[in-house]
């Protein structure tokens, strides 16, 4: 595989009737998940004594991840090109930007146990809007009005038990039973 850009195509590239950019990478990383998974069935499922092959724990997991692997692999092969281009390394970091809101996410669910799911949810809804690029006044004020009517909704009308943030214990009696059931 090169890495640097073609300098004449062959014919057969230049007929193929999909888009080019992305193609190659996606082949390869849907292998390697792919065959990363099946190596793992072993250990993630169980084969039952005694059970018809098809009700064994482990078969369509295994079915599906094989075709998984071929299907990636018939991908691969029918591919006009083996050359990634800074076309297909662009597309690939467009494809990665999406692990910045796992990431925003994952601290959303980390902090709500600390700090409390009415204060985190403000946060994190304006927050949010600001880096969308929502950032005018009416916009920050719609999204901390939608924050609250999000807590609202689940805590009071939804009777969602999300559990009091650790922060609540800091205030006084009564104030604190309501922030645990409310906020």
């Amino acid at each position: 595989m090169h890495l640097a850009e073609p300098s004449m195509s062959s014919e057969k590239e230049r007929r193929f009737a999909g888009p080019r950019r992305g193609q190659l990478v996606f082949a390869l990383g849907f292998i390697a998940i792919s065959g990363l998974l099946i190596v793992q069935i072993g250990v993630q499922t169980v084969w039952v004594d005694g059970v018809r092959l098809a009700a064994q724990p482990r078969f369509w997991p295994a079915v599906g991840l094989g075709l998984m692997v071929a299907m990636a692999g018939l991908h691969l092969w029918r591919l006009p090109w083996r050359r990634v281009t800074r076309f297909d390394r662009t597309e690939a970091l467009r494809w990665l930007m999406v692990l910045e809101y796992c990431a925003w996410f994952m601290a959303y669910v980390l902090l709500v146990p600390i700090l409390g799911y009415l204060p985190v949810t403000l946060i994190f809804v304006s927050a949010l809007a600001w880096r969308m690029g929502y950032r005018s006044r009416g916009m920050m004020a719609i999204s901390a009005l939608f924050a609250i009517s999000v807590v609202v909704i689940f805590k009071s009308l939804l009777s969602v038990r999300i559990p009091g943030g650790a922060i609540y214990e800091y205030l006084p009696g009564a104030l604190r039973s309501f922030a645990i059931l409310n906020l």
